[in-house]
């Protein structure tokens, strides 16, 4: 792990409060938001390096990828060991970037990108903006070879709509240590977090990259409904997108 440059935060308790360290949280969140600790990242030479291979192939944006990076960086090494999960990978630009990190700061861990690659699935109109075959310019050929050509060995791509790929996924990759929930709509985000989280280590993170986002309140709603009301979770870090940690 590279010398920290997260902002100390020394003033607040360093003990779980509610399953969440809020220490971590605000080092994180309010680093990102208010302090230097964008600047910080941005200069890192491996968070240069992984964003590269992003050009093109993400919707994520940058301050969200800086908080995946930090998480990859410094607070995975914290915790048990555990392989990365992506559930909505799209073009593949997310997962190629968590996985070149995870090549280099933490050996033997795999990423595990899900997605339809041919669009969304149908939505539910009553909560959902988004439509069936939004995002269908994914070409997971092309994906493929780009990641060969990069020698991205710790990376699998596995098609197909959540809800239909095998059960056993998520157990026979696991367990994770961490989980990047990037899906707009309620359906694929309460089967990610069910899917996913008999399979997480204990304390490790689930990353929801939507949850916040003002056109997709049926994610918001999947995390408001199964996270909080249902499991008694409360989030570590709400910018610049919900971290939650698993029990």
């Amino acid at each position: 792990m590279a010398a920290s440059y997260l902002p100390e935060m020394a003033d607040i308790a360093a003990d779980l409060r509610q399953g969440r360290n809020v220490r971590d949280g605000y080092a994180r969140g309010w680093g990102l938001e208010f302090g230097d600790l964008a600047a910080h990242v941005a200069a890192d030479p491996l968070f240069v390096e992984a964003s590269k291979l992003t050009t093109g192939r993400t919707l994520v944006t940058e301050r969200r990828r800086m908080n995946l990076f930090l998480l990859i960086n410094f607070y995975l090494p914290r915790i048990a060991h555990g392989n990365i999960i992506e559930y909505g990978a799209y073009k593949g630009g997310n997962a190629i970037f968590m996985a070149h990190i995870a090549r280099r700061l933490l050996p033997g861990v795999q990423v595990l990108a899900l997605d339809t690659f041919e669009g969304m699935p149908p939505t539910d109109k009553t909560v959902d903006v988004h439509n069936t075959g939004d995002f269908k310019d994914a070409d997971l050929e092309s994906l493929r070879r780009f990641v060969s050509e990069q020698g991205i060995e710790n990376l699998s791509l596995v098609q197909g709509r959540f809800e239909d790929t095998p059960r056993d996924t998520a157990a026979k990759f696991g367990p994770f240590a961490l989980a990047h929930i990037d899906c707009d709509i309620y359906s694929a985000v309460a089967c990610a977090y069910e899917t996913v989280t008999p399979a997480m280590v204990s304390g490790g993170y689930l990353v929801f990259d939507d949850a916040t986002t003002s056109s997709c309140i049926g994610a918001t709603e999947a995390v408001e409904n199964l996270l909080i009301r249902r499991d008694g979770l409360s989030s570590e870090q709400i910018y610049p997108h919900y971290v939650f940690r698993a029990r």
